[in-house]
């Protein structure tokens, strides 16, 4: 069996478990304090991606993410096996476009909730599969790095 399948799946749960409480139980706009001045829990909608660029391009949005999608599992079939670094990256990815791809299918929008002021600057609002494909992303950045240490080695 193909674990690193099942990662991806805890994490669409997850992301659609959480925007689910976020719509149910607060009103848009509506913001829970945390830590004050840091770290907020706020009911927000993004039509776009990240800091809201591309507002409104659901087409292209769907598009983007079936090539994505067929892309990392296509690679995750070919790869994963080799790395496990490799494989839980991309598990995070295929997680995070699916959550993003069900709210944009389903309500036509992004359900954010994840609201940080870091040293001041008040981050874009995000969600669980915002944070998995950044996290995946960083992970496949340290997994390239690491076979590429790994072949310089090979070759010395």
């Amino acid at each position: 069996m193909y674990w690193y399948y099942l990662i991806a799946l805890f994490i669409i749960g997850l992301d659609q478990l959480t925007k689910w409480m976020i719509v149910r139980s607060m009103e848009l706009g509506e913001q829970i304090t945390v830590i004050n001045n840091f770290f907020y829990i706020t009911s927000h909608r993004n039509t776009g991606a990240a800091w809201g660029i591309l507002e409104g391009q659901m087409v292209f949005f769907y598009i983007v993410t079936a090539i994505v999608v067929v892309g990392v599992i296509y690679y995750m079939q070919k790869h994963a096996k080799e790395s496990k670094t490799l494989a839980v990256s991309l598990s995070l990815v295929l997680g995070g476009a699916i959550g993003n791809f069900i709210d944009r299918l389903f309500r036509q929008e992004v359900v954010d909730f994840f609201d940080f002021i870091i040293f001041g600057y008040d981050f874009p609002i995000f969600n669980v599969a915002d944070s998995s494909l950044v996290i995946g992303v960083g992970l496949i950045i340290i997994a390239m790095l690491i076979d590429e240490a790994k072949k310089g080695k090979a070759k010395s």
